[in-house]
C-alpha cells in the first residue's frame, strides 16, 4: 500500500525528464484517492518538494490539500503557499494535469477573496493564466483574474490580457464574464471604445436563454455607448443578436432605454430630471456613477457642436448655449476637453474668449504611419483567421447534418449566377 513518504520520494525521483513525468503522473492519478483521503496531513510534506523543480507532483498534493473548506487560519498559510507555487510552477508540468491546476487556482481565488484581500491574488494568477493559456486560447482563469483586479482596483494589471486576441473559448460563461469584468476595467480606465466592443459581445453573443450577465452588460453597454457615442447610439441591436436578447433586453432594461431616449433629445433640462427621477434604480445597478458621465457627456457634445458653428465664442454665451451654471464651470469643461483631446481650441483668460481649431493632425508623422500600418496588419491576420475557421465549419460533419436537416434540397437560384461574358 502506497503511503505519503513513498509517493514524495517518487516525485522527487520522476520529475526531471519528459518520461519519467510521464510514470508521475500515473502514479499521482492512481494515489488520488488515497491523496484526497490523507488531506489533513499532507501539508508538511510539501517542504520536502520545490515547486519549481516537482511543479506536477507538487499540484497533485496541493489540490488535495484545497479540496476541503478551510477557516481563515488555514487560509491565511495557504495563501502564502499558493501563491509561491503559482509564481515559481513550471508551465511544461502543470499542463500535464490542467483540471488540477485550475481547482488549485480557484481555490486561492476563494481564499484571498474570503481574507478580504484581493489584491494578494492578482499577480499569482496573472502568472498562472499566462502558464495555462495556450495562443489565443480563453481559459477558464482569465475571469477569475479579471475579477480580482477589479475588486482590488488594479485596472492596468488587468489590461494586461485584454489586449490579446481570443479566438478559442471552452465555457460560454467564461466567455460572458471575461468580457463583462473586462469591460467594467476598460470603463475604470476610461476606455470607453474597448470597453464597448467586451460589453457588445456579451450583448450579442449566442444564448437559448437570457441570463443575468447579458441583462448586467446590455445596462452599461447603453451607457458607455451614450458616453462614447452620444446621439449616434441606436436602441436597436445587431440582426445577429440572439432572439432571447432581442426578445427581452429592452424589456427588463427599459430604464435604461428610455434614458437613451432622452438623450437623444440633446436636451440637459430634460436629462436631469429624469436621472433624478429614476436614481435609485440606477443607483441600486450601480451604475449611477455611469450615469452622471452621461450627462458630462451631453455638455461636452453640446459643446462640440458649437466649434461646427463658431470660431470664437465668450464662456458665458458657451455657459448659456449647453446649460452650465456659470462661465467657469465652461471653462473647466472646455479645459477638459481640451485635454482628452476632444476639441482644439485655446482660452483667452483676459477676457473670456474660447477660440476654437482646426485638428492639428495630418496623419503623416512616424508614429501615425506606424498605427496604421500595424492596424493593417492585425486585419490581414484577422482576415486568414476568419477565412481558415470558415472553411473548418464548412466541412464539420455536425454543421451540414444541421444544413441539411434545415434545407432538404438546394434550390437552383441558392447559387449565384455565371456572368455569360465580361466587359473589358
Amino acid at each position: 500500500m502506497a503511503t505519503v513518504e513513498s509517493l514524495v520520494a517518487q516525485i522527487q525521483g520522476l520529475s526531471s525528464s519528459a518520461g519519467d513525468l510521464s510514470l508521475l503522473l500515473t502514479h499521482l492519478k492512481q494515489a488520488d484517492e488515497f491523496l484526497h483521503n490523507e488531506s489533513t496531513r499532507l501539508l508538511p510534506f510539501l517542504e520536502q518538494l520545490d515547486p519549481t523543480l516537482h511543479s506536477l507532483g507538487y499540484l497533485y498534493i496541493l489540490e488535495a490539500c484545497t479540496s476541503w473548506p478551510v477557516t481563515n487560519d488555514q487560509a491565511r498559510r495557504l495563501v502564502l503557499i499558493l501563491s509561491r507555487f503559482l509564481t515559481s510552477c513550471v508551465a511544461d508540468q502543470i499542463r500535464l494535469a490542467p483540471e488540477k491546476f485550475i481547482a488549485v487556482c480557484k481555490s486561492f481565488k476563494d481564499q484571498v477573496l474570503m481574507l478580504e484581500a484581493p489584491i494578494r491574488g492578482v499577480v499569482p494568477l496573472l502568472e498562472a493564466v499566462k502558464k495555462l493559456r495556450s495562443s489565443e486560447h480563453l481559459t477558464t482563469l482569465h475571469p477569475d483574474f479579471l475579477q480580482l483586479c477589479l475588486l482590488a482596483k488594479c485596472y492596468k494589471t488587468g489590461l494586461s490580457i485584454l489586449e490579446d486576441d481570443i479566438f478559442e473559448v471552452d465555457q460560454p460563461r467564461d466567455f460572458y464574464l471575461y468580457c463583462y469584468y473586462g469591460g467594467m476595467i476598460c470603463i475604470g480606465q476610461k476606455r470607453f471604445q474597448k470597453a464597448l466592443e467586451l460589453l457588445h459581445n456579451v450583448v450579442t453573443a449566442p444564448m437559448s436563454s437570457i441570463n443575468a450577465i447579458a441583462v448586467e452588460a446590455f445596462k452599461k453597454y447603453v451607457l458607455v455607448s451614450l458616453i462614447y457615442n452620444g446621439q449616434q447610439f441606436s436602441t436597436s441591436l445587431p440582426k445577429y443578436t440572439s432572439s432571447a436578447a432581442q426578445r427581452n433586453l429592452k424589456t427588463i432594461c427599459q430604464p435604461y432605454i428610455e434614458l437613451a431616449n432622452t438623450y437623444s433629445i440633446g436636451k440637459i433640462s430634460e436629462l436631469e430630471p429624469y436621472i433624478q427621477t429614476n436614481r435609485e434604480k440606477f443607483d441600486s445597478d450601480n451604475n449611477l456613477g455611469l450615469v452622471k458621465q452621461v450627462v458630462t457627456s451631453m455638455y461636452k457634445r453640446n459643446i462640440q457642436r458649437l466649434t461646427q458653428t463658431y470660431l470664437t465664442l465668450s464662456l458665458q454665451d458657451i455657459a448659456n448655449t449647453v446649460q452650465l451654471s456659470s462661465p467657469k464651470e465652461a471653462e473647466m469643461h472646455v479645459l477638459q476637453m481640451i485635454q482628452d483631446g476632444e476639441i482644439y481650441a485655446t482660452i483667452n483668460q483676459r477676457d473670456g474668449m474660447v477660440r476654437f481649431l482646426e485638428d492639428p493632425e495630418q496623419y503623416k508623422t512616424c508614429e501615425m504611419i506606424e498605427h496604421i500600418d500595424s492596424s493593417i496588419q492585425r486585419i490581414m491576420t484577422l482576415s486568414k483567421k476568419l477565412t481558415a475557421m470558415d472553411e473548418l465549419i464548412s466541412c464539420d460533419p455536425l454543421y451540414l447534418a444541421k444544413v441539411g436537416r434545415e434545407r432538404q434540397r438546394f434550390d437552383f437560384d441558392d447559387f449565384d449566377p455565371v456572368p455569360q461574358k465580361f466587359n473589358i
